[in-house]
C-alpha cells in the first residue's frame, strides 16, 4: 500500500474509499476512525492514564448497575460500527441493552449497521476531543440511530448525557435506556476517583445502588 499521510485528530474531506485506504494502512493500525458527511477523522492522540481511568469507571458503573438490576446488556470497547459508504464510528464504549443485548453474534468483527441494530448507548471519553465529541460526533450518533450518548469531560470531571430521538438530541439528567440511573451518580463517581482508588469508588457505587 502507498504511504498515506493525513492530518490527524481533525476532520478531513475524503471519499469512503479514501477513508478505507487510510484506516487500512499499517501506520494507523492503532488509530480510531470516524467517517461522517464525506469527512474522516483519524484519532492518534495517546489516551493516557486519565482517559483510561475514566473509561474504567464508566464501564464499571454501567456494568454494576445492569448486573444488580438484572438488565441484560452487552458492552463493547473500541468496536467499529459501520454503514457502508456513509458512516463509521469507533466509540470508546458502546452498549446493547435489553432486547438488543444478544443482537450481535459472536464472530462478528465490524458491526454492519445495515444488518444489525445500532448500540443503545454510546460513551466517548473526552480528554483532548471535547468540542468534537459534543459536536460532529454527536451528529454522527444521531444519524446512526443510537438511543443515548454520554460524553465524559475528563478535564472538568463532568458527564454530558444526551437522549437521541428522531435524529435529534437533548440533555438528560437520568438515563432513558437505563431507567433510574442518575447521570449525577456517574459524575460523582468520577470526582471521587480523583481523590481515592477505584476499589473505594466501587464500594461507594454498590452502597448507592443498594439504596434504590
Amino acid at each position: 500500500m502507498q504511504q498515506v499521510q493525513i492530518s490527524t485528530d481533525t476532520w478531513v474531506s475524503a471519499t469512503w474509499e479514501e477513508y478505507l485506504q487510510v484506516i487500512g494502512h499499517q501506520a494507523y493500525a492503532k488509530a480510531k476512525g470516524y467517517y461522517y458527511d464525506h469527512r474522516m477523522r483519524i484519532e492518534m492522540a495517546p489516551l493516557g492514564h486519565d482517559h483510561a481511568a475514566d473509561n474504567t469507571i464508566a464501564s464499571f458503573t454501567v456494568n454494576l448497575f445492569c448486573g444488580l438490576k438484572a438488565i441484560p446488556t452487552q458492552g463493547l470497547t473500541n468496536c467499529t460500527f459501520r454503514k457502508v459508504e456513509f458512516e463509521e464510528a469507533q466509540p470508546d464504549i458502546a452498549y446493547y441493552i435489553g432486547a438488543n443485548a444478544e443482537a450481535i453474534p459472536w464472530g462478528t468483527t465490524i458491526i454492519d449497521l445495515d444488518t444489525y441494530p445500532p448500540p443503545d448507548l454510546v460513551i466517548e471519553v473526552a480528554n483532548t476531543s471535547l468540542a468534537d465529541d459534543q459536536g460532529a460526533k454527536r451528529l454522527l450518533y444521531e444519524d446512526l440511530g443510537v438511543k443515548e450518548y454520554w460524553v465524559l469531560d475528563v478535564k472538568n470531571v463532568r458527564v454530558l448525557a444526551f437522549a437521541i430521538e428522531n435524529q435529534g438530541s437533548y440533555r438528560i439528567t437520568e438515563s432513558k435506556v437505563l431507567p433510574k440511573l442518575q447521570i449525577s451518580l456517574l459524575q460523582t463517581a468520577l470526582q471521587q476517583s480523583r481523590q481515592t482508588n477505584q476499589s473505594q469508588v466501587v464500594a461507594w457505587l454498590i452502597s448507592e445502588f443498594g439504596k434504590e
